[in-house]
């Protein structure tokens, strides 16, 4: 089963792309990361992407078409496939499903993590996790128990990512808004598109996903 995850900045994708790949065996791509590891280990599409990176550009679709190519015809890709980060825009979406054509490959589902933005600020600007052991809380809605010492390790260090504050999340939301919300419409026309709550708990919404996913 091959899937994209589709939903803001900090609506769960990851999280939920990982419970998929366990309880599934399929595997989560992020592009991101996948970029990230080809420009690392020196492969050709890593170093092409360097390349431009350097000199200040985006990294164009076709590269990143064929990074994601290469990737699902891993063995590892055999039980399918979470798209996290990508697509973006309406002209990839068009791109990746010409690409998985040629491979005789395609899209189950389309899933939407709906959320409501305010909260979901809130949510995220709250967001710190321990520097020793990477255990996640929140100041609201998962503060330690013990303040400042971590439940899991004791460590008593604690980090937040530079982008986990609301100017930067309005930010990053504005964005999504422009470039990604209008795949929506395109992958609703071909029945693909599904939508859950994304503010629900972490576990319902891992349940809504795999009820779609039966349907």
């Amino acid at each position: 089963m091959n899937v994209i995850l589709l939903g803001p900045p900090g609506a769960g994708k990851g999280t939920q792309a990982k419970m998929l790949e366990e309880e599934h065996g399929m595997l989560q791509l992020s592009t991101g990361d996948m970029l990230r590891a080809s420009i690392r280990h020196k492969e050709p599409l890593g170093l092409e992407a360097e390349k431009v990176m350097k000199a200040g550009g985006l990294v164009p679709d076709a590269l990143m078409i064929k990074l994601i190519e290469e990737r699902i015809m891993f063995p590892d890709c055999e039980n399918g496939f979470i798209l996290d980060g990508f697509p973006r825009t309406v002209p990839q979406a068009e791109a990746l499903d010409r690409m998985l054509a040629s491979k005789n490959k395609k899209l189950d589902a389309v899933i939407e993590l709906k959320v409501d933005e305010p909260e979901l600020i809130e949510r995220v600007s709250g967001r710190f996790t321990c520097a020793s052991c990477g255990a996640g809380y929140h100041d609201k809605f998962k503060p330690t128990k013990e303040p400042g010492v971590c439940d899991q390790c004791g460590g008593k260090d604690f980090t937040r990512r530079p982008d986990d504050n609301p100017e930067t999340m309005k930010t990053r939301l504005k964005t999504y808004h422009e470039q990604t919300e209008p795949i929506l419409p395109y992958y609703k026309q071909k029945g693909l598109l599904k939508t859950v709550d994304g503010m629900a708990s972490m576990e319902d919404v891992h349940r809504a996903i795999e009820a779609l996913l039966k349907t």
